[in-house]
């Protein structure tokens, strides 16, 4: 979910004011966040609302939205994990609260409760007000293993050339499928679906596939003649890495594993024509 937002970026650190920052929006989108996993709900943008860059103190960070419609929370943290809410603020509104906060980037989405429309709301951003609601407990939502072509996080398409390079998806590693099911060579635990599809117009440059996770993660690529590439550690460290020299034009669909367990960890998928890091 590296789309540039909507709405704004915004950079706060922790006894900011004014408190609340307060970020007018309109709710809803196309996206069926229920995709996400069980106890998300609403329907959302494709990019996110509101990127939130935040260095946490000693306060407790609050992420709620205001409107005249029904409305719903869909927060990516920077743990990779995702966090959703329907009516735990005032009324119909959505919040959720974060004790401890964690330092990194936050993406927000304000989907619209049981239709694709659109309607005028605010998201508020506070380390002091939950605006009247007591809050979810922010429970990490498992993401789905549906075993369909779709990708979990991002579809995307690049020509040769692209800026900016490399091309970053932050996602969450692993799932329930041993990858040596797949093809031999193959090593992690893997979602059923892929984690990105990347549909390429190849030119004169290699193509470059990598990982960057504090965890020991996995590569496992289908690439466009059907044929399977798989990878442990040849990235950095415990990462991996793989090359196309002469990459061809197509669909690659791409699994990110943990490497040894099914544990989900925050992980950044890099494409790049230019570098394997």
């Amino acid at each position: 979910m590296s789309a540039d937002p909507t709405y704004e970026t915004v950079r706060l650190n922790g006894g900011f004011t004014p408190d609340p920052y307060t970020i007018p929006i309109m709710s809803g989108g196309q996206t069926n966040a229920r995709d996400l996993g069980n106890g998300c709900r609403g329907y959302i943008a494709t990019r996110p609302d509101v990127r939130l860059h935040f260095e946490a103190g000693t306060l407790p960070l609050i992420l709620s939205a205001t409107s005249d419609s029904d409305t719903t929370l869909v927060v990516n943290a920077p743990n990779g994990s995702w966090y959703c809410d329907d009516d735990s603020g005032d009324g119909l509104d959505p919040m959720l609260r974060f004790d401890p906060a964690m330092s990194g980037r936050y993406e927000i989405w304000v989907g619209n409760y049981g239709e694709a429309a659109n309607y005028e709301a605010q998201i508020h951003i506070s380390e002091l007000s939950s605006g009247g609601g007591s809050g979810t407990t922010t429970r990490p939502i498992t993401r789905p293993q549906s075993g369909g072509s779709d990708a979990i996080y991002e579809t995307v398409r690049l020509s040769a050339g692209f800026a900016p390079d490399p091309y970053t998806v932050r996602l969450s590693s692993g799932g329930s499928r041993d990858a040596s099911q797949i093809a031999s060579g193959c090593r992690g635990y893997i979602a059923s679906s892929p984690d990105v599809n990347l549909d390429y117009t190849s030119g004169t440059f290699p193509l470059y596939l990598s990982v960057d996770s504090m965890a020991d993660t996995t590569l496992v690529i289908r690439a466009p003649n059907g044929s399977y590439y798989c990878d442990d550690d040849s990235g950095e460290g415990l990462n991996p890495s793989v090359r196309f020299e002469t990459p061809l034009s197509g669909r690659y669909q791409i699994w990110v594993g943990t490497y040894g367990s099914t544990d989900m960890e925050s992980a950044e998928l890099n494409i790049s024509e230019l570098y394997s890091e």
